[in-house]
């Protein structure tokens, strides 16, 4: 708890090996400064998932500019979108709740690991009210902090389960990461959706699992690099609900905002 409780400008004065190591965490779940009304839930709903790159850009070096990846998260209207690589400076305005407020969205934050520019993880932005979030640690690497994210939104028709998350590079890790998140319990009930970076950049045990357990659309559109993509290594997955079409988000502004293109689905979730 002392870890979390430092104020960001004494850590920003550590070193990078004087930090110490977190266990990645929940850090922020709030509504948006302005309220908007949205009706409730229904049973079509679109979702997108958006590694944002730290804000940085297609080559990752210039200054984190969180409005780029804002006005794409905001072409693309999506009701729920999952964003990998989200970071929350130590100093300075926060552009992950500048765009949860510019756009009316609720928001969740959960940490990895401490950047040397602020705190880093993933996030979810909704239309509507969270009812529940929680973190699943899947640091099963001793070199990669990783996590997943889940939280509980209500429709006409019951719970619908979101789980964000970005998974390790490694093969043996990933899958190891993807049987964790299939015998959760949040994934033995209601209408589940698991959206996130993959880094499936080949089919490999973790991804064949996932086609054999998950409904998905055969077709993934390829979303990295954004300026010519040709790797699919951003995903949506369904369980108990239905993903009717699904396509990366190739506008010019998407693929000049990160090194991954956005990619949007439109779901029919189940009746009452």
């Amino acid at each position: 708890m002392a870890v979390r409780m430092r104020s960001r400008k004494t850590r920003r004065a550590e070193s990078p090996e004087r930090r110490p190591r977190i266990l990645p965490h929940l850090q922020l779940v709030r509504a948006p400064r302005r309220l908007l009304t949205h009706g409730p839930m229904g049973r079509r709903i679109s979702v997108a998932t958006y590694n944002v790159h730290r804000w940085s850009g297609v080559n990752g070096r210039g200054a984190p500019d969180g409005a780029k990846a804002g006005f794409v998260i905001s072409e693309l209207g999506a009701d729920v979108i999952a964003l990998q690589e989200v970071l929350r400076p130590f100093e300075g305005e926060d552009p992950l709740e500048a765009i949860a407020d510019g756009l009316g969205l609720h928001v969740a934050f959960a940490s990895t690991r401490v950047h040397r520019r602020g705190e880093l993880g993933n996030a979810i932005l909704s239309r509507w009210p969270m009812a529940g979030v929680s973190v699943l640690d899947l640091s099963f690497s001793r070199v990669e902090r990783r996590l997943a994210m889940w939280a509980q939104l209500h429709f006409d028709g019951g719970v619908l389960d979101v789980v964000a998350t970005h998974l390790a590079i490694g093969d043996r890790t990933r899958h190891r990461q993807v049987r964790s998140l299939l015998d959760h319990s949040h994934f033995q009930g209601g209408p589940t959706l698991l959206l996130g970076d993959l880094n499936a950049w080949r089919q490999c045990k973790a991804m064949r699992t996932l086609d054999d357990e998950l409904h998905h659309n055969h077709d993934w559109p390829s979303s990295f690099p954004a300026t010519r993509p040709v790797l699919a290594l951003d995903r949506i997955y369904s369980r108990n609900a239905k993903i009717l079409e699904v396509d990366s988000h190739a506008s010019p502004a998407a693929r000049v905002a990160s090194d991954h293109l956005p990619v949007l689905a439109h779901v029919e979730l189940p009746g009452p």
